[in-house]
């Protein structure tokens, strides 16, 4: 069966070449036709091939670990439109194009959202990227020449999805405002972003180097936008005082 196996996996079908001998065991069992046995192996191939696919987007997509939207608690918040949220889980803004901007204080979920949409993202077959936006200016502003960035640029513009976390954790020079801004333009009204970021909109000049560069980021990326703002104190905040010990009481003399 060795020739035959090496033949199968020189024409793709590995998975039929790594099963041959149960394959054929179980095609003998059951008496199939020839017709039953090759709609056999085209079933299988599709299968391992879809799950192939799907574990490279998986890891190409660079998620990591999250907690699911199951665990999330609803109650928390102060404020919070949980059918918005639902919706772009849902990936109703695909279709169009439309970015989603989560905007919400250092421990409310948004993050947690973005990954949630960046993982269904992923199951519905979208190439996806999750990236935070220190890593993505640090890839950029690390590129040693204009083709090498160029073609770095190319790729976060031609992601079927990026999700873009933490904007507005540091102050954003001249150049690193310049390259964002390109990473959002390439993708206006061409393919979809998610953006988490801690900062209402009009507190972006703030960490820009002008007003100017974060007006016309926000212009953009409002253009198309489905806004979701949480409102609320720090779900870590919480889940850590709750587990924090008693303190002990003092000896008595």
């Amino acid at each position: 069966m060795a020739p035959l196996a090496e033949q199968l996996a020189a024409l793709g079908l590995r998975y039929t070449a790594a099963h041959l001998d149960d394959v054929v065991a179980l095609a003998t069992k059951r008496r199939w036709s020839l017709t039953q046995l090759l709609e056999h192996l085209v079933e299988t191939e599709q299968q391992e091939r879809t799950r192939c696919s799907l574990e490279r987007r998986l890891a190409r997509s660079r998620i990591g670990r999250f907690t699911p939207m199951s665990d999330f608690d609803w109650a928390w918040p102060k404020r919070i439109d949980r059918a918005a949220v639902e919706a772009v889980i849902r990936l109703d803004f695909l279709a169009e194009a439309r970015n989603v901007v989560l905007v919400a204080a250092p421990g409310l979920g948004n993050t947690m959202i973005a990954q949630s949409i960046a993982h269904a993202a992923v199951l519905a077959g979208t190439h996806v990227l999750f990236t935070t936006a220190a890593q993505l200016l640090l890839d950029l502003g690390g590129q040693d020449s204009t083709r090498g960035r160029a073609r770095r640029l190319t790729h976060y513009a031609t992601r079927g999805l990026l999700l873009l976390d933490e904007i507005g954790y540091l102050s954003y020079d001249t150049r690193a405002a310049d390259l964002l801004f390109q990473v959002i333009t390439r993708r206006y009204e061409k393919r979809s972003l998610v953006l988490t970021t801690n900062l209402a909109f009009s507190d972006w000049p703030t960490i820009f180097p002008n007003a100017g560069s974060a007006i016309a980021l926000i212009d953009r990326l409002v253009h198309h936008a489905e806004i979701i703002t949480i409102d609320g104190d720090s779900y870590r905040r919480r889940v850590a005082e709750a587990t924090r010990k008693p303190p002990r009481p003092a000896s008595e003399s």
